[in-house]
């Protein structure tokens, strides 16, 4: 006995986007959203406060250690990897940078020492 012909596959066009891969496509994007609204708050926090942190310790190990700024790096805690340094002389300030997310600059000021920028609400 012979065996049927098998039916062709559907010849799909490769310009339409498949339903099923559209809708989890746009699940995971609406799951990836959910998430960072959910972390961002923690994620903020962390950052505006190691960048304050970084910003005060930096501009008393410069302008108060007299140490060389990328010396400095040393007495930040583990997992500050991610905040940068850079200096301004003639203001005698050091302000530290967490990618896309905190800035704060901490400046010198005579009798008082490294003095953050006030903090916005």
């Amino acid at each position: 006995m012979a065996k049927p012909a098998a039916s062709p596959e559907p010849v799909t066009s490769s310009t339409q986007p498949r339903p099923r891969v559209l809708r989890w496509g746009l699940v995971l994007i609406a799951l990836l959203f959910g998430a960072g609204a959910f972390i961002w708050p923690q994620l903020h926090g962390y950052a505006l406060t190691g960048t304050a942190y970084g910003a005060r310790v930096a501009c008393s190990c410069r302008f108060v250690g007299g140490r060389q700024l990328g010396d400095c790096r040393k007495d930040f805690e583990p997992g500050m990897d991610l905040i940068t340094l850079s200096e301004d002389t003639a203001a005698r300030s050091v302000t530290a940078r967490f990618p896309l997310i905190a800035r704060q600059t901490a400046t010198y000021r005579e009798g008082w020492g490294c003095v953050l920028e006030p903090w916005g609400n």
